[in-house]
C-alpha cells in the first residue's frame, strides 16, 4: 500500500508556511473546508453538528468510538470523559463494568437477557429505580414475606427504598427463599441488591443452594460471601457457577449470618442472573483512556488512570487466555458461541435458554468462544497500551504502579510482541479462504460462523489486522465486484441503504440469543443485525477504503453518503424521511428496525471523523501530533478548523504538494 508523507509536529513547525499564533475568528463548532466542494462540506458539517451534542455515554460500550470522535471538538466532552473514565467501575478481579442501565442480569454487564426471559427466578421487595423492568416485565414488588423462612431475626417491615429490613436477634440467623424451579445454566450468578448497618467485621455470611428433590442443606453446596456495609444498598454478583457442586435445577436459596446479633440487614432483591458481561469492555476502556490522554495532555488523568489501565489489561489477558492462545477465548457461561435456537432433523425449532448471550454491540448475535471482535479490540488496546506506557515513561511515572492487588504489570515490550502474535494468528484463524473474508467467531464445537459480517471485516482492515491481500479481497466483496455463493445480498444490493453497507450479507434465521426467538418473522433488512445498516460504522468503511483503494475511492463513497443526507434533511430528517414506505425501517427508542441512525445510535458522530483521522491523517501524540495527509485528487486543499489538542485550539490546512499550514487561535472558548 502507498505510504503517504508522515509529519511529526517538530518537522511540521519547521516546514510549515503557517502563521503561528494568528488571530482567527472564533468558531462555535469545528468546520471542514474543501474549496470547490462547498455544498458537500456544508452537508458534512451539518451531519457532524447534528450528532455531536448527544455523543457521550458513561456506558463502556461506546468508549472505543465517542471519545475518539468528540475529544478534539469541545471542552465539555473533554470534561465529561475525564470525569467518567476516572470513576468507571472496575471489580476486584479487574473486569471493567458496562454501566448501560439497570437491568435484570449481572449488575456490571448488559441489562439483558433478564431473569424473566430465561426461566430464572427473581424476588424483589422494592422496584425503586427499576424503570426498565417495570416497563418491560411489569415488575411488581413483594408486599410480604409469605413463603419465606426467617430465623434469628425480626422483620422491621418493607420500604420502597430499602426493601425488606431485618434486625438480627440471635448469634445465627438465616433467610430462605420460597421454592422455585430454575436451571443453573440460566443462573451462573446470583445477584443481590442489599446492605447492612452495624455489621461487625467478624460476622460471617454463607450462601447455600438446594436442588430440586433435595430435602436437606449440604455444606458442599455453599459459599462464603461478603455482605456490603454502610447506609446504602450495593449489588453483589455472586459467581455460583465457579462452585463444583453448582449444577442441576435449583429449588431454594438460603443466606445465613453468624456473629451479627444487633445488626440490620436490607434486602431489595435477589435474582438469578445471566452472565451478561461483555469481553470487550476492558479493551474499550483502555482505548478511551488513550484517546482522552493524548487529546487532553492531562497528566493528572494519566497518573490516575495508568494503574487502572494496567489492571484492566492484565485481567483481559488472563481471563481470555490470550497469551497462550493469541486470541480471545471467552470462558463464561452462555458465551461459548452456540446459538440459543436449535433445530431438529425435521426443521422444528426449540429454544436453549442460557445460550447465545451477547458479547458486544451486536447483542443478539452469539459472538463468543473464539471471538473475532473481542480479539480485534484487544489488539487495538495493546497498541494503545504501549503508547500510554511510553507516555508514562516520558513523564517519569512509576511503571510498576498497580491498584494494590497481586496482578503483575505488563511491559510495553511484551504488549507489543503479543500484538504482533495476535495479528499473525488472526489472519489465519478467522480467515475463510474459500469466501475471501473473515468469519465472526468460532464456537466451542468448532463451527465457523459467517453471515457476511461487513463490520468485522472493515474493522479488521481499520485496526490493521488484515493483510494487504485480505484487505483487497474484502473490499472487492463489499464493493460487489466479487460474488460469494450463498449470500443473500450481493453486488450493488450490499449498499441498498445508501449510507452504509449492510451489516450482514447473508440471511440469518438460526443463530441468535434465545430471547430473539422468531427472527424469520422479520423481513430481511428490517433488523439491524440481519441485513440492516448502522450509519456510524460507515466510518470504518471509509477508513478501510482510504487504506486499500486510496483517497479518491473514500471520497466517492463519502459523497454518496452526503447526497443521501441532503435528501433526508430536505424531507424533514430521519424520522420523516423513513416514515415513507419502501425506504426501510428505522430502529430507535425501543422498537426493532433495520436502520440505526439516531436516538440510541450515538456512534453516528463517527462518520465526519474521516476528515480528521483519514484525509488529514491526524494523530495526537505525547508531545504534540503527527500528520499523514491523503487528499483526493480533486481537492486543492483540506482545512480542519477548530482542533483542540492539549491547551491549544488551532486550524490545519493540508495541500496536495505536502505543504501544511498551522494556525493557532487565541480564543479557546467553546
Amino acid at each position: 500500500m502507498r505510504q503517504p508523507l508522515i509529519l511529526s509536529r517538530a518537522i511540521l513547525l519547521m516546514a510549515t508556511v503557517a502563521i503561528a499564533n494568528s488571530e482567527l475568528r472564533a468558531q462555535s463548532f469545528p468546520e471542514f473546508l474543501v474549496p470547490g466542494f462547498e455544498t458537500d462540506m456544508q452537508a458534512l458539517n451539518a451531519l457532524h453538528a447534528k450528532h455531536h451534542d448527544r455523543a457521550f455515554s458513561d456506558c463502556t460500550l461506546w468508549d472505543g468510538w465517542l471519545p475518539h470522535a468528540t475529544l478534539w471538538v469541545s471542552q465539555k466532552k473533554r470534561q465529561q470523559y475525564l470525569d467518567s473514565l476516572s470513576i468507571r467501575r472496575i471489580d476486584r478481579e479487574g473486569y471493567v463494568a458496562m454501566q448501560q442501565h439497570r437491568g435484570m442480569a449481572h449488575s456490571d454487564g448488559w441489562p439483558f437477557p433478564a431473569w424473566q426471559q430465561s426461566g430464572g427466578f427473581g424476588f424483589h421487595f422494592s422496584t425503586l429505580h427499576d424503570v426498565w423492568a417495570i416497563q418491560n416485565f411489569r415488575l411488581q414488588p413483594l408486599s410480604s414475606v409469605d413463603g419465606w423462612e426467617i430465623t434469628g431475626a425480626e422483620t422491621l417491615g418493607i420500604t420502597p427504598v430499602d426493601g425488606l429490613r431485618l434486625r438480627i436477634s440471635a448469634d445465627e440467623m438465616a433467610i430462605t427463599t420460597p421454592a422455585f424451579n430454575c436451571d443453573t445454566l440460566v443462573a451462573p450468578f446470583l445477584t443481590l441488591e442489599w446492605g447492612s448497618e452495624g455489621l461487625p467485621e467478624s460476622a460471617q455470611c454463607t450462601l447455600q443452594w438446594r436442588r430440586v428433590g433435595e430435602n436437606q442443606w449440604s455444606p458442599e453446596q455453599s459459599m462464603v460471601v461478603e455482605v456490603p456495609r454502610g447506609p446504602g444498598l450495593t449489588y453483589s454478583d455472586i459467581p455460583t457457577y465457579k462452585q463444583s457442586d453448582y449444577a442441576g435445577r435449583l429449588q431454594r436459596i438460603r443466606i445465613g449470618l453468624r456473629g451479627a446479633q444487633g445488626a440490620e440487614l436490607k434486602f431489595k432483591s435477589l435474582i438469578s442472573a445471566i452472565d451478561t458481561r461483555h469481553p470487550i469492555t476492558n479493551a474499550l476502556f483502555i482505548r478511551a483512556c488513550a484517546d482522552t490522554y493524548f487529546w487532553t495532555k492531562d497528566t493528572e488523568f494519566l497518573k490516575r488512570s495508568m494503574p487502572r489501565v494496567r489492571v484492566a489489561l492484565r485481567y483481559a489477558l488472563d481471563e481470555f487466555d490470550v497469551v497462550a492462545q493469541n486470541h480471545v477465548v471467552v470462558p463464561w457461561v452462555g458465551h461459548d458461541g452456540r446459538s440459543g435456537l436449535v433445530f431438529d432433523a425435521a426443521g422444528r425449532k426449540s429454544l436453549r435458554p442460557g445460550l447465545g448471550v451477547g458479547n458486544n454491540y451486536w447483542d443478539l448475535l452469539p459472538f463468543g468462544a473464539h471471538d473475532a471482535i473481542a480479539t480485534m479490540y484487544l489488539y487495538d488496546a495493546l497498541k494503545c497500551y504501549t503508547r500510554l506506557e511510553s507516555a508514562s515513561e516520558a513523564l517519569g511515572l512509576n511503571a510498576n504502579a498497580t491498584t494494590g492487588n497481586s496482578l503483575h504489570w505488563v511491559s510495553k515490550e511484551d504488549a507489543s510482541q503479543l500484538a504482533s502474535s495476535i495479528r499473525e494468528d488472526f489472519q489465519h484463524r478467522f480467515w475463510d479462504e474459500s469466501k475471501g473474508r473473515f468469519v465472526g467467531w468460532i464456537d466451542r464445537e468448532g463451527r465457523r460462523v459467517d453471515y457476511g459480517f461487513t463490520f468485522v471485516n472493515l474493522e479488521a482492515i481499520h485496526y490493521g489486522l488484515a493483510s494487504e491481500s485480505q484487505s483487497r479481497s474484502i473490499m472487492e466483496w463489499i464493493d460487489g465486484k466479487r460474488l460469494i455463493d450463498g449470500d443473500t445480498s450481493t453486488g450493488n444490493d450490499i449498499y441498498r441503504w445508501r449510507f452504509a453497507p449492510r451489516a450482514t450479507t447473508k440471511r440469518n434465521v438460526e443463530t441468535y440469543v434465545w430471547v430473539w426467538s422468531n427472527p424469520e418473522s422479520i423481513a430481511w433488512g428490517d433488523q439491524v443485525q440481519d441485513g440492516g445498516a448502522v450509519l456510524g460504522f460507515s466510518y470504518f468503511d471509509l477508513m478501510a477504503r482510504l487504506e486499500v483503494n486510496g483517497p479518491d475511492d473514500a471520497w466517492s463513497r463519502l459523497q454518496q453518503i452526503l447526497t443521501w443526507f441532503r435528501e433526508v434533511e430536505a424531507e424533514g430528517g430521519y424520522r420523516a424521511y423513513y416514515a415513507k414506505p419502501g425506504r426501510g425501517l428505522l430502529q430507535g427508542g425501543g422498537p426493532p428496525g433495520g436502520l440505526g441512525l439516531d436516538q440510541e445510535f450515538l456512534e453516528s458522530v463517527l462518520v465526519p471523523q474521516i476528515m480528521l483521522y483519514g484525509f488529514l491523517g491526524f494523530e495526537p501524540t505525547n508531545d504534540g501530533y503527527r500528520l499523514r495527509p491523503r487528499l483526493p485528487t480533486p481537492w486543492p486543499s483540506l482545512t480542519v478548523r477548530g482542533i483542540r489538542i492539549g491547551e491549544t485550539l488551532m486550524d490545519l490546512t493540508a495541500y496536495p504538494d505536502g505543504r501544511i499550514e498551522e494556525r493557532i487561535r487565541s480564543d479557546s472558548q467553546d
